[in-house]
């Protein structure tokens, strides 16, 4: 009985100890991220200005869908994540499967190259991409040069074109970032399997698609997840590289939010509401992704 109790003493001795660990970090994210969570969702219930802030009900949330610059700052999201994630996704998954290959030379230099993007400073990266597609900058130079165009194009002024901006420079940035995910996926896999494959007669496509994507599907699942999350909340490339123009035709949630909070008279109220709203939709894309993704019994 002695022993027992002495056994149990030590047990919970080691629970103190690793609660003891715990306990300022859990106090620390709680005060800096559950506390202002809480207080947002509160305040996504009011309306006012500074402290004559009042309750109301659900009236921000049904604004939001009367609101048509919010509208369009989802269709443009929208349009961001629909394009952008499965072309940015597909071609990290070959950019790692071409990197993987045990014959290839130089392909620490390569991986290199294809991740340093993801390094680059968010905001010094859209300034250069927004130089970039100015009506004096390189991309005009040279096709006006190579005779595509007769003379500069504005990119940056025209709806459709402003967003395509923001979709190359979210695949220049990201797609070496989710390829690193999927190297190291690769690398878990027993080069045998392939080499099973291959005596049994198996092309490269075959291989592709019967050993590397169900065998990576944990990987694939958990980057389309991460990316839908960023994307949803893209805020950077649309202030830095369009300034969600021309006319808001490419602001995203995000910007709006920002906008209403520090660029116009601030409404913190309705700001709120419109961060839980991404919120409640991050929720549910991750949730649908994992069902259909996630087949494990």
């Amino acid at each position: 009985m002695s022993n027992k109790l002495r056994k149990m003493t030590l047990e919970k001795k080691h629970n103190l100890t690793g609660w003891a660990f715990l306990a300022p970090a859990t106090f620390l994210i709680a005060v800096f991220s559950f506390w202002p969570m809480i207080k947002a969702l509160v305040l996504s219930f009011q309306t006012g200005k500074g402290r004559n802030m009042q309750m109301a009900g659900f009236t921000n949330y049904i604004r939001m869908f009367q609101d048509d610059v919010f509208i369009q700052s989802i269709k443009n999201t929208f349009f961001y994540f629909i394009i952008q994630v499965p072309i940015m996704l597909v071609v990290a998954l070959v950019l790692a499967c071409i990197l993987n290959k045990k014959d290839l030379r130089f392909k620490g230099f390569f991986r290199t190259m294809i991740f340093v993007p993801c390094t680059t400073s968010l905001v010094a990266y859209s300034i250069i991409f927004r130089s970039l597609f100015a009506n004096n900058g390189l991309v005009n130079y040279v096709l006006v040069n190579i005779g595509i165009l007769d003379k500069p194009y504005n990119f940056l002024t025209q709806p459709f074109a402003a967003k395509m901006v923001i979709l190359l420079g979210l695949l220049w940035r990201w797609t070496g970032y989710n390829m690193v995910f999927f190297l190291s996926g690769l690398q878990n896999i027993e080069y045998s399997v392939y080499e099973a494959a291959k005596i049994d007669g198996a092309s490269a496509i075959q291989t592709f698609f019967k050993i590397t994507v169900p065998l990576l599907k944990p990987t694939i699942l958990l980057t389309a997840i991460m990316s839908t999350n960023g994307t949803l909340q893209l805020f950077d490339e649309s202030v830095n590289l369009t300034d969600g123009g021309p006319a808001n035709a490419s602001i995203s949630m995000s910007h709006y939010i920002y906008n209403l909070c520090f660029k116009y008279v601030p409404n913190f109220g309705y700001a709120a509401a419109m961060s839980f709203f991404i919120l409640l939709l991050v929720a549910v894309l991750a949730f649908i992704q994992m069902r259909v993704g996630d087949k494990r019994d």
